[in-house]
């Protein structure tokens, strides 16, 4: 960019933005994965409620943790069933018979 003109512009658009809460930054990835990437950046950039929904969702599959172990014990546990005595047995069951 050599005229001053579109350097002003430019500066002016780079200004604008930062006043909107938003910058810009650069990332490498597949050419493939460009559409997706943009419209992701856009979503976000909008700040609603889907927005924070997509951020949670990205934060939670990137990060790879899956909470503590043991929280299905721990539900169980808060069952209202718990200390009911339940009888689980199934009656025995003769087989059918097969002709092979």
């Amino acid at each position: 960019m050599s005229n001053v003109s579109q350097k002003r512009a430019v500066r002016n658009y780079r200004k604008r933005l930062r006043a909107r809460g938003i910058c810009r930054f650069e990332v490498l990835g597949s050419g493939t994965d460009r559409e997706l990437i943009r419209s992701l950046a856009s979503r976000l950039a909008s700040d609603s409620k889907d927005a924070a929904r997509i951020r949670a969702t990205v934060r939670d599959a990137i990060s790879g943790d899956h909470g503590p172990k043991g929280g299905i014990l721990k539900a169980l546990r808060r069952s209202p069933l718990v200390g009911v005595d339940l009888d689980v047995t199934r009656p025995p069951i003769e087989g059918r018979e097969i002709a092979l």
